[in-house]
């Protein structure tokens, strides 16, 4: 499976690791049923893969991918997006459809952005 992680991303994801898991957790990416595409990504940080995960490693960091989402997953770019207001993972997905005529919240289009809220300091 084949997933790539802009450099930004890859720092805000081991951050999301470094606090809400162990130095050995990893993050969990999972494409289900909703969004106006008909699919949302979701994604957590985890101790360990679920069974029925698969563990991929790009770089340090080990992505936990269900079994029925690897196929959907396969050749997403993962980036990074930061502003005043918000950060943002965006996920850029050659094989979902762009059925909503772009970008939908966290719906699983071609072209996709989740966003985080920033917490003020």
């Amino acid at each position: 499976m084949n997933v790539t992680i802009a450099p930004t991303a890859g720092k805000f994801i081991r951050r999301m690791i470094r606090f809400n898991g162990a130095a050995d957790s990893g993050f969990r990416l999972v494409l289900k049923p909703g969004g106006c595409s008909g699919m949302d990504y979701d994604f957590s940080v985890e101790k360990e893969p679920l069974p029925g995960d698969i563990v991929v490693m790009h770089d340090d960091i080990r992505l936990f991918v269900p079994e029925a989402s690897a196929p959907l997953l396969d050749g997403v770019t993962i980036g990074f997006e930061e502003s005043m207001t918000q950060t943002r993972l965006v996920f850029v997905n050659p094989n979902m459809p762009q059925s909503c005529g772009g970008v939908c919240g966290s719906s699983a289009a071609a072209a996709n952005v989740v966003s985080l809220v920033r917490k003020p300091v």
